[in-house]
């Protein structure tokens, strides 16, 4: 096996040091030290597979945004983050744990808002609620949600962009 410098993602002198390891030390050793040096790097391009929803902002307006879930102890409906123009906000963290979910998002600078027909309960400053029932009666808001197919994947991304002519941000 021949290692070149390129098919590493180390600095070259760590390559330099091991190449000269391997060139100086007797055979028995040379093995060994080959064998360390490769497990080295491929451990150290090893890194946990990231699972999460994300919302991007691909807007020129900074928004607001809610999602609604269904969990193991029921619905919950959960916000705000803000996400600026332009960037990406990672919603929930780990592995997605259903299939489906929903966003409601609003539009701080131009007015608007994206949402859908699935009913669920908001609050005006940053909230976890549980269920999606009687909302106006808990002193909440029944708010419209769009739905959001993962498809089960483990990691997904919501892409929120401009509406086209003659379109309006409620789906």
């Amino acid at each position: 096996m021949i290692l070149n410098s390129t098919d590493m993602a180390m600095p070259s002198r760590t390559f330099d040091r091991c190449r000269a390891c391997l060139t100086t030390a007797p055979h028995g050793k040379r093995l060994s030290a080959l064998i360390a040096f490769g497990t080295a790097v491929l451990l150290a391009d090893v890194a946990p597979a990231r699972a999460d929803l994300k919302l991007c902002n691909t807007t020129a307006s900074r928004v607001g945004v809610a999602i609604g879930y269904k969990d193991t102890k029921g619905w919950a409906t959960e916000g705000w983050w803000n996400v600026a123009s332009h960037t990406c906000e990672t919603l929930l963290k780990g592995k997605l744990i259903a299939r489906y979910y929903y966003i409601h998002a609003i539009d701080y600078d131009r007015g608007g808002e994206w949402g859908g027909k699935a009913f669920m309960c908001t609050d005006d400053k940053s909230f976890t609620i549980r269920g999606v029932k009687d909302c106006e009666k808990r002193g909440y808001k029944r708010t419209g949600f769009f739905e959001v197919d993962t498809g089960e994947e483990r990691d997904w991304t919501v892409r929120l962009t401009e509406p086209t002519e003659g379109e309006s941000k409620t789906q």
